[in-house]
């Protein structure tokens, strides 16, 4: 049940904290193309904001795996600095090259800081929906 509400908290931190992030990046000039981006992707032709939520659900179940077992300040910061540089890294070094996007210094200050909050709301839906690290053995 708990990897089932990792995905939900990775695809849910994707439309709240990663878009309202990238919403106010775009509502201060810092990049050019607005949040919430409906234009169809392949195999599917599901938005692409969906197909983006469910790489966040993915990224969930992984920051769950890693970071799980952590309690107090630790998951939350965490689940902060996974967020930020794991998914930031493979879209700068894997991503954005096969798209044939540029990758500099601002992609990748803008990555982690996106993806830091991805992570911070990653970690608040865990806890709004009651997960909690496994209790040692007694």
């Amino acid at each position: 049940m708990v990897w089932f509400k990792a995905f939900i908290a990775g695809f849910l931190a994707t439309l709240v904290f990663h878009q309202g992030m990238f919403m106010l990046f775009y509502l201060g000039g810092v990049v050019p193309m607005a949040p919430f981006n409906l234009t169809p992707v392949p195999p599917l032709g599901v938005p692409s904001v969906l197909s983006l939520a469910f790489f966040g659900g993915l990224w969930g179940l992984v920051l769950w795996l890693i970071l799980g077992r952590l309690a107090g300040s630790k998951f939350w910061l965490g689940h902060v600095l996974v967020g930020a540089i794991g998914p930031t890294a493979v879209a700068m070094l894997v991503v954005f090259p096969l798209k044939g996007l540029d990758v500099s210094a601002q992609t990748w200050i803008g990555g982690l800081i996106l993806n830091g909050f991805w992570g911070l709301g990653v970690a608040t839906f865990l806890r709004l929906m009651g997960a909690r690290a496994p209790r040692a053995a007694a």
